[in-house]
């Protein structure tokens, strides 16, 4: 059972954005890349006239950086990353989690309408805005959200049964291809991996493909997974990564059951999510997320891995697994068989 906060607890968590705001304001102004480059010469004024920035607001910022924990400071002004800021705040870094923490800048406004959604059971914003309601939003949604996967996808990809029998590869809501990409650079026998999503961020998608100069094995196809229907069989396994809680249950069910339909027998499914366990409060990251979602969709939310997994038994899935991810994101990854016909 959770400890209840103390009065000083409660305290703290009034002012934890305090620190949240720190972190998003070195990262867009550029700090933790500006103090790896002075190295030794990196006092404030250096690191503002190299951010552009103010000296006076720039002094600030670093010192609450170093307050943070964010940024260290010697004797003689000097500032310098961590080994937890040089790992995950500098861009280009194997680590680079920059991308993923805009995403949670991106969200900061909306979560001080809090009180809204639980007057009105509904996000307090149009979610259509950052889906391709509005080309500026939505390219600054896809391109937080391509960093985010690149972050997660090192380290859910290797988790992935990508063996020599898996030739084609169905990416549901694969998103601004990141977790596309990743697969097709670790398993080179896949033939195929067919993205789905909706047309804009399909749009951004192919983009990022071509780049990596992978379009000839990824097909960026736009579309909608909650009223697709697939190539029945022609799929080895198919992957759902960070999509489900933002669907209500009866979508979900039916998006796994067309999903099932793309799947040769015996060929694996595996959902990448943020789950809870049947308390629905732990991990407490991933209850915080429900709210998150809720925010930001209208059927948001975080289900129990429990409740996935009687969805996947219900599409016609068996030999349900759970398994958690390393962090530092908590999310699982539910893989699952489908069974072999009669």
């Amino acid at each position: 059972m959770k400890e209840p906060l103390t009065v000083q607890g409660i305290v703290d968590l009034a002012s934890a954005f305090y620190s949240s705001a720190v972190l998003f304001a070195a990262i867009d102004c550029g700090v933790f890349d500006a103090v790896r480059d002075l190295g030794a010469d990196a006092g404030a004024a250096k690191v503002a006239s190299s951010c552009g920035a103010s000296p006076r607001g720039m002094r600030l910022l670093l010192d609450a950086c170093v307050a943070c924990g964010l940024l260290a400071k010697n004797a003689q002004g000097v500032y310098s990353n961590t080994p937890a800021s040089a790992t995950a705040l500098v861009k280009g870094s194997p680590a680079d989690l920059t991308g993923a923490i805009r995403y949670n800048r991106d969200v900061y406004p909306v979560w001080g309408r809090l009180a809204g959604l639980v007057k009105t059971g509904r996000p307090p914003e149009d979610p259509s805005a950052h889906l391709g309601g509005d080309a500026a939003r939505t390219g600054t949604f896809a391109a937080a959200m391509y960093g985010r996967a690149m972050g997660i996808g090192r380290s859910v990809v290797p988790m992935l049964d990508l063996g020599a029998d898996c030739r084609r590869v169905l990416d549901l809501a694969g998103g601004p291809g990141a977790y596309a990409i990743l697969m097709a650079q670790s398993a080179p026998q896949i033939d195929k991996i067919v993205t789905v999503d909706l047309p804009a961020i399909s749009e951004f998608a192919a983009g990022m493909v071509a780049k990596a100069g992978l379009s000839g094995k990824i097909e960026c196809r736009a579309g909608d997974y909650r009223s697709d229907v697939y190539e029945s069989g022609a799929y080895d396994a198919v992957t759902v990564f960070g999509a489900l809680h933002q669907e209500s249950p009866e979508d979900a069910a039916g998006i796994l059951k067309r999903a099932a339909d793309a799947l040769r027998p015996g060929g694996r499914i595996y959902v990448l999510d943020m789950m809870t366990d049947a308390s629905r409060t732990d991990p407490p990251f991933s209850a915080l997320f429900a709210v998150n979602m809720a925010l930001t969709m209208p059927n948001g939310w975080v289900f129990s891995d429990a409740e996935l997994k009687e969805w996947l038994a219900a599409a016609g899935f068996k030999d349900a697994q759970t398994r958690a991810v390393p962090p530092p994101m908590p999310h699982w990854l539910v893989s699952a068989l489908k069974k072999q016909t009669a």
